[in-house]
């Protein structure tokens, strides 16, 4: 297995991303990291942390696609950036997955226009986790690229969410929830409604019903289903907590499970590859999560397991 990471990616790039590929390299067996950034630069950082360099694989370039470019028209005029590379790397299958904390537009983007959409996905998405207070983990999606939705679309999320769930979590029959402002079918907006009508009876995944926000982080369910703009209002408000309780000195073993860095990122599904997108803040421990659930994601084979899904 070869996977690529985008070194020159992140606010803290290129050092946080190195360092996160040597923590990652020493915990995963039988994978070859391939990172994609100046050489020069990462030749060094090794050298600074004693790692090998003959551990990792290194592709060349010093052109880079900043946090704050238009994606489209910076992946489509930086084809030698190391975003520009990992695509083509994935594409032309020199390496299985690719990940980065770099600009997430532009590894959308890329993800569209390398790999692109499985057949009869709508819309790919990305997902987060929010910790159950029992030890488990409800995934979120859309979690930001689809501000507006349609149920269709939701209906979708629902079919990517569960195979997610069962393939790398390993969550039988995957109970999906609709976020909702009420229980009852007829509550919320018009895309609610129409979204739990749509989903109701679903031979495709496991529905049972609407959630309320209440409902986040208990065992109700196993995903919950969202429009992208609910998604990330829902998962920024999730980490403000988290900030807010370690500020305050009032972290247990509970809400110490909202740091994102145990997590390390978040997988685009409904594409034809492995791509995981990592926070633009990421530290070296965040990077090597990542880098880690990257892995399990080529090691379920989960593009092909969602592509079945929807034969």
């Amino acid at each position: 297995m070869r996977i690529g990471i985008d070194i020159m990616g992140g606010d803290f790039a290129p050092q946080t991303t190195t360092e996160g590929a040597i923590l990652a390299q020493k915990e995963l067996s039988n994978v070859e990291l391939v990172l994609i950034g100046d050489e020069s630069i990462i030749t060094s950082i090794l050298e600074e942390k004693g790692a090998d360099k003959k551990d990792f694989s290194i592709v060349h370039t010093t052109d880079i696609i900043g946090m704050g470019e238009h994606p489209i028209k910076a992946f489509k005029q930086k084809p030698k950036s190391s975003i520009g590379i990992g695509f083509h790397l994935l594409s032309t299958g020199q390496i299985q997955g690719f990940a980065g904390a770099g600009n997430t537009g532009a590894m959308m983007i890329g993800s569209m226009y390398s790999v692109k959409s499985i057949p009869g996905i709508i819309r790919p998405c990305i997902t987060s986790v929010m910790p159950k207070e029992n030890g488990g983990v409800n995934l979120i999606l859309d979690v930001g690229v689809n501000a507006d939705c349609k149920p269709d679309v939701l209906y979708q999320f629902g079919v990517v969410g569960s195979v997610y769930a069962q393939n790398v979590f390993g969550i039988e029959n995957p109970r999906v929830g609709l976020l909702n402002i009420g229980e009852e079918p007829e509550k919320g907006n018009l895309l609610s409604q129409a979204s739990n009508n749509l989903m109701t009876d679903s031979k495709d995944f496991n529905f049972i019903g609407n959630i309320e926000g209440r409902d986040l982080f208990d065992d109700k369910c196993d995903v919950i289903v969202c429009d992208g703009f609910t998604g990330n209002v829902v998962l920024k408000e999730a980490e403000a907590f988290y900030y807010l309780m370690k500020k305050r000195g009032m972290l247990d073993d509970y809400f110490s499970r909202f740091n994102y860095e145990i997590y390390g990122g978040s997988p685009i599904l409904g594409i034809n590859s492995n791509v995981v997108v990592g926070h633009g803040i990421s530290n070296n421990e965040a990077i090597k999560n990542m880098i880690k659930l990257t892995a399990e994601c080529v090691e379920a084979d989960l593009s092909k397991k969602i592509k079945e899904a929807f034969k």
